[in-house]
């Protein structure tokens, strides 16, 4: 290894990407690059510190012990370098961020990072809207919002980064709505994901289902659910003690996993990049749960 040599922050971003994503193709959406150059750039980095940062066998490409040591000192380089053009971009009094959530991101799961982007960047403007991925789509694309993190079909509109939502049907506890004719479905407004794969699902089934309760709110279609008003199509990470999951056994069919995706505007400004990047990092640590 040369002591001398100069780490090139490109070449750190790009090892980032491959670690957090798992996978070289994936990395190289993220980064906008191709994947023949996220892995030259990734070999080059080796050749300069003189070790394997990955262990490339498996589904999953993971960092050795070598690379999580440097994984650490590369994500506060990255860090420090997108603070030092923030702290330099635009007057702070001008900036605002534009961002959508869906509800059950914009309570518990993101709120401390929201918190603490708020707390170190007093001058930013953060603006946060949640509720349906429907409406926060269409805010988005007409350029009303700068960060979008929505919820999609799998591979429909490509983002900064995506992870895997999957779903399941729950009912309460202590009732089987199932045996009910018609069945009595918890759901969300017209536009959401959820209620079209509701609604298409008992319809191919031949089943008849009535919309026994309908909220915007995503603890209110939770709490219908625990106390029996009807079947739901929830992430699987929301269940709760007070949920049962209905599966094939229970005549309902697998639904295929959505995906969490955060877009963002062309033109983002510096600060913009920060939270993008915190977000991503929080979606991962939820996605990890």
């Amino acid at each position: 290894m040369n002591l001398n040599a100069t780490l090139d922050p490109v070449l750190l971003r790009s090892f980032v990407a491959v670690v957090d994503t798992g996978s070289f193709t994936r990395a190289a959406d993220s980064t906008h690059l191709t994947q023949s150059t996220v892995s030259q750039q990734v070999r080059k980095l080796e050749a300069q510190l003189g070790c394997e940062l990955l262990h490339r066998k498996g589904r999953y490409i993971t960092a050795t012990l070598e690379g999580e040591r440097v994984l650490s000192y590369a994500r506060r380089i990255l860090q420090l370098m997108n603070e030092a053009v923030a702290q330099t971009s635009i007057s702070l009094e001008q900036q605002k961020i534009r961002l959508g959530v869906p509800e059950d991101f914009a309570t518990h799961a993101i709120m401390p990072t929201l918190s603490a982007f708020s707390s170190e960047y007093p001058g930013i403007r953060l603006e946060v809207k949640s509720g349906l991925c429907s409406d926060i789509w269409r805010e988005f694309q007409r350029g009303d919002m700068d960060l979008a993190l929505v919820k999609q079909r799998q591979g429909s509109v490509p983002g900064l980064a995506c992870w895997p939502e999957p779903l399941c049907w729950i009912d309460s506890l202590h009732s089987n709505n199932l045996d009910n004719h018609p069945v009595p479905l918890v759901t969300f407004p017209i536009g959401g994901l959820y209620r079209s794969e509701m609604a298409h699902t008992f319809d191919r089934l031949g089943r008849n289902w009535r919309l026994a309760y309908v909220s915007t709110s995503l603890s209110g279609v939770c709490c219908a659910v625990e106390a029996g008003f009807g079947v739901s199509l929830l992430p699987r990470r929301l269940v709760t003690a007070q949920h049962r999951i209905l599966n094939e056994r229970d005549g309902l069919p697998p639904v295929p996993d959505l995906e969490l995706t955060l877009h963002a505007q062309d033109k983002l400004s510096a600060h913009s990049k920060i939270l993008a990047d915190r977000l991503i990092g929080a979606c991962n640590d939820i996605c990890r749960q």
